[in-house]
């Protein structure tokens, strides 16, 4: 499937999505939205693809998201019964927090290279992540309180999960900018590069090592790390149980001991694709 928003390719198990409006500030348009979920939805179907890596071109990753395409939407909400219009932005938002919540739920683990300014909706989209990396010249600004709004799409929601409590509620009630050494001292980011090239080429280093490994057991991985997060501790562990009691006798683990004393890299196969047998997903 093509899309008009970024560019989508896949090699060595590893899906790239790249915005491709640098004259625009990749600024997140409307047709950016649906085309998120569409995205994830093909990644999700295609068992092959083992890892993510979202990056972009031009000088900022993202400014976040474009004003002036939802004028008339903004418009058109001054009008008529204040509860029915309410409950149709409420349903409206939820839309736009599940373009990013995909990204949360994606089965394997995402992975960004953020340059220049990640602003608003790019912070809600880096803080659905699994891992984050930038370059020296990168920012991070919660644009929305400078607008008159609270941000609605994840950053309130998950920033706190990845950053300490109260530096996420002064960049939330500020909007001022965290550049990138702040970025890398709190935790937000896993490192910094001098350079675009240099960051991409380490996360894609990355992401074919996650690759590499087995696809079942990054799945779990990712599902026990976001569960804990969710829940508690007691939870988590009982979830954990009940997972491996599935899913632990899988061929991956004597592949795995058998690639180590032959001294070879283990081949793992991809995971099954879903069955959909009641749901048939149109594109």
């Amino acid at each position: 499937m093509s899309y008009k928003t970024f560019d989508f390719s896949i090699a060595d198990h590893v899906a790239q999505i790249v915005f491709n409006r640098p004259d625009k500030a990749n600024a997140m348009v409307l047709p950016f939205w649906q085309e998120m979920a569409d995205v994830f939805a093909e990644i999700e179907d295609r068992p092959e693809i083992r890892a993510v890596v979202i990056s972009s071109t031009g000088r900022h990753f993202t400014g976040g998201l474009d004003l002036s395409a939802f004028a008339n939407i903004a418009g058109d909400m001054l009008q008529g019964d204040r509860g029915r219009v309410g409950e149709q932005m409420r349903r409206a938002v939820a839309e736009m927090q599940e373009s990013f919540a995909v990204i949360d739920r994606c089965r394997v683990p995402v992975l960004t290279a953020v340059q220049g300014g990640c602003v608003g909706g790019g912070v809600d989209l880096i803080s659905a992540c699994d891992m984050r990396y930038c370059t020296a010249d990168a920012w991070f600004c919660i644009q929305e309180i400078n607008i008159g709004m609270t941000a609605d799409v994840g950053t309130l929601q998950r920033l706190p999960h990845l950053m300490p409590e109260g530096l996420v509620r002064e960049l939330a009630y500020t909007g001022r900018r965290m550049p990138a050494d702040e970025a890398l001292k709190t935790g937000l980011v896993n490192r910094v590069f001098d350079s675009q090239d240099d960051m991409l080429a380490f996360v894609l280093d990355v992401a074919r090592t996650v690759a590499s490994k087995s696809p079942l057991a990054i799945h779990g991985t990712k599902e026990m790390l976001n569960y804990t997060r969710d829940h508690g501790v007691a939870d988590a562990l009982n979830y954990m149980q009940v997972w491996q009691a599935g899913m632990f006798l899988t061929g991956d683990l004597m592949e795995a001991i058998q690639a180590g004393q032959e001294k070879r890299p283990a081949k793992f196969a991809d995971l099954l694709p879903a069955k959909k047998l009641v749901r048939k997903r149109q594109r």
